[in-house]
């Protein structure tokens, strides 16, 4: 294990000071600590990692957030984690994340859930922490640990990755396997890594899909990038006027460093998109997590999204105290998967993203660059997310195709993000791409990138 990789002593003396509530920070993005157990020999010997309280470990609770799996907790190993645990890597405890994956509710807050309470941002208390891997974000910022594991559906790695000034990747949909992960759509769900650098990403990576090429394409990344073709997605502009600006001045950076960098025009999602996603989550939602959770507890009563639904009603004055549950509410009323209106919104989706985004883009250029998000909005429990970007993970999520967040500097003190965009498989030419830039730019933690913990303030 590199000697600059966080292990599980100085994680538990880190979460004492900054994470745990008694802490000067308090940031709360660990959900919950584990013990050590055995483990194997590998790239990730000894380096302490935190996964999503979504994704099933042995000794964690794996709850989503969400009080009604609470006292059910993991008794088995999702996939990833087994070989994560066979590379070596000490699973020493859970994130917390938003709430059932931030699928829950339109107002929800990114960073809360019943179990977790509210993660804050280890740059500044009172802003986001992003969502929904939260506290998987914020962990890896705070410095509690190197790696954390995350999981998107939609955003749900950039978001966090941005807003946390940190490097997330977002894998091909079906590259690192789900059983064990608490599902919202088959279609778009991935696991991935978020890290404090592009190299150590790309080992998770490897480990976690058992592949390999990624760390081979990040070690020679200054002569495999020197070919690339850049487009640059200037209809996936954040629309916050100083985001857009060091945006600019990132591709200036990068086009020193590859073959060529122009305009792409490739469309953003209008409200035909949007609502055709909205429609196939709703769908696969009621399908997958009913699935889920007869998988994971038999005959129990809690075996259906109704069930979850039924439950949160009865816990209302806990689960239901800052928003409640109409996206649930709306899957239900829907025929899932087996019917023509969830196969005809799938359909057009998958034709948008896939004819007439990628396809003519990837024709000219070899990948896509767009900010990510604006920088981190203050969490409000009341009224929800106000937050600027985000237009850049749709297409990717739609297609099942991989995204790169990494951070890019920072506006007014708090970090924002530059992705990466490619087809599927393209991992590691973005991370090859991505370790390269990160050393131009200084926003490397050897290069003083890191959070300053500061109290919240008015305005």
């Amino acid at each position: 294990m590199a000697e600059s990789l966080i292990t599980r002593e100085q994680f538990l003396e880190r979460y004492e000071k900054f994470d745990a509530p008694t802490s000067d920070a308090a940031v709360g993005s660990v959900l919950a600590t584990a013990d050590q157990r055995e483990v194997g020999s590998g790239p990730l010997e000894g380096v302490a990692v935190l996964i999503k309280d979504n994704i099933e470990a042995i000794g964690l609770p794996g709850t989503a957030g969400s009080l009604a799996l609470l006292p059910y907790p993991a008794t088995r190993d999702a996939e990833l984690v087994s070989r994560l645990r066979a590379s070596g890597a000490d699973i020493v405890g859970a994130t917390n994340l938003s709430e059932w994956a931030n699928i829950r509710s339109t107002r929800s807050a990114s960073g809360w859930s019943a179990v977790g309470g509210l993660t804050g941002n280890p740059w500044k208390l009172d802003r986001s922490a992003g969502g929904s891997s939260s506290g998987s974000g914020a962990a890896v910022a705070a410095g509690l640990v190197s790696l954390a594991i995350g999981s998107e559906t939609d955003g749900s790695i950039v978001c966090p990755a941005s807003l946390n000034g940190v490097v997330g990747l977002k894998p091909t949909v079906g590259s690192i396997p789900v059983h064990g992960v608490v599902p919202i759509s088959k279609s778009q769900d991935t696991p991935g890594p978020l890290s404090t650098d592009v190299r150590l990403a790309a080992v998770a990576f490897e480990v976690m899909s058992q592949t390999s090429g990624a760390v081979a394409a990040v070690d020679n990344a200054s002569q495999l990038i020197k070919t690339l073709r850049i487009g640059v997605a200037q209809s996936w502009l954040t629309g916050h006027t100083e985001t857009d600006a060091v945006f600019e001045e990132t591709i200036t950076a990068i086009s020193k460093i590859v073959a060529s960098v122009d305009k792409s025009d490739v469309p953003a999602a209008g409200d035909e998109e949007h609502t055709d996603e909205y429609t196939v989550l709703k769908c696969e939602l009621k399908d997958d997590l009913a699935t889920y959770l007869r998988d994971r507890l038999g005959e129990h009563p809690l075996n259906s999204l109704q069930a979850v639904v039924d439950f949160n009603r009865e816990h209302a004055d806990k689960e239901l105290q800052h928003f409640s549950q109409e996206i649930f509410e709306a899957a239900l009323t829907t025929e899932g998967r087996d019917s023509d209106h969830y196969r005809a919104a799938r359909r057009r989706n998958l034709t948008w993203a896939i004819d007439r985004v990628f396809n003519p883009a990837f024709e000219k250029h070899d990948l896509l660059v767009a900010p990510a998000y604006g920088p981190a909005w203050k969490s409000d429990l009341i009224i929800g997310e106000r937050g600027a970007g985000g237009v850049s993970t749709t297409a990717a999520a739609i297609a099942g195709y991989p995204l790169l967040c990494l951070p890019m500097g920072l506006v007014q003190g708090m970090p924002v993000g530059f992705v990466i965009s490619g087809l599927a498989g393209d991992e590691s030419r973005m991370l090859a791409l991505g370790a390269e830039l990160m050393k131009q730019l200084g926003t490397r933690p050897e290069d003083g990138f890191a959070p300053a913990f500061r109290q919240p303030t008015r305005g």
